[in-house]
């Protein structure tokens, strides 16, 4: 029985996650989900990436979870197998927001459900005009308070927006979706595969500490005072400070060339 499998490819410090289910829309499984939490949460530790692309085969990024292969099955769990189940989607969207390097989702077709939930949690957003993105749980009889995201959909697109994709499950286009900041920017969908990498590439030649001291903040500020978040941040930049990619930037700087970031 064939079944969506991830891919993993290297180019240099940079990681392509592809869910690869083309013919399906690349929906997730049981299997994959508890994969890719623990491949997200094993480049924690992973100094040899330093930026990732996810992405999906073919002409869509997810559909979401398998109607047959999850929510049919689920409707015969147990409460506490279904707390299980939850906790464990769950989990992906913390390893994907602790791993230290930034995610770029590259975001063609379909983008639903929690296919969108990993979109979401990703830090760039790529899509094209004919991405199409919908929260569709409420389609199932369930909530929007589904793997974070009424949490994180209200801090990337505000409040009023995030309201009315999770309580109707409407589908949004890309300009839509671009035009209400989900996506970054959109390309055409030849180049999006190219344009993606690039863009990782870029993150991976800066500097690596840098970038994961800038998520975490990013992450760890969501719920501190004003106050609270700026003695964060100078204590955050003070270490950097310390490190010798910092004084790396400075002697290109004086030499009138690029700096070359070690991430050290």
């Amino acid at each position: 029985m064939s079944t969506t499998r991830a891919g993993y490819t290297r180019s240099g410090t940079v990681l392509t996650v592809t869910i690869d289910r083309p013919e399906r829309k690349n929906p997730l499984t049981f299997e994959l989900y508890a994969e890719l939490r623990d491949r997200f949460r094993a480049l924690k530790d992973d100094a040899t990436v330093r930026a990732i692309v996810l992405t999906g085969a073919g002409e869509n990024f997810c559909s979401g979870g398998d109607v047959h292969e999850i929510i049919g099955p689920l409707t015969q769990r147990t409460g506490s197998e279904l707390l299980e189940f939850t906790q464990m989607t769950g989990d992906l969207v913390k390893a994907m927001r602790a791993c230290p390097q930034p995610i770029v989702a590259a975001v063609d077709g379909v983008c639903a459900g929690a296919g969108a939930i990993l979109a979401m949690a990703s830090d760039l957003r790529y899509g094209t005009e004919r991405s199409k993105v919908a929260f569709l749980f409420v389609r199932v009889g369930l909530g929007g308070c589904d793997m974070g995201a009424c949490a994180m959909l209200p801090r990337i697109i505000g409040l009023g927006r995030a309201s009315e994709l999770l309580y109707t499950g409407r589908s949004i286009g890309g300009k839509e979706a671009y035009d209400w900041g989900f996506f970054n920017a959109l390309f055409d969908p030849r180049d999006l595969p190219a344009k993606a990498a690039d863009i990782a590439q870029s993150l991976a030649a800066g500097p690596s500490l840098a970038h994961a001291m800038t998520k975490r903040m990013l992450h760890e500020e969501w719920s501190m005072p004003l106050d609270g978040a700026i003695d964060a941040e100078a204590r955050a930049q003070a270490r950097l400070m310390e490190t010798n990619d910092f004084k790396r930037a400075y002697d290109a700087f004086v030499a009138k060339k690029r700096p070359e970031f070690a991430g050290d």
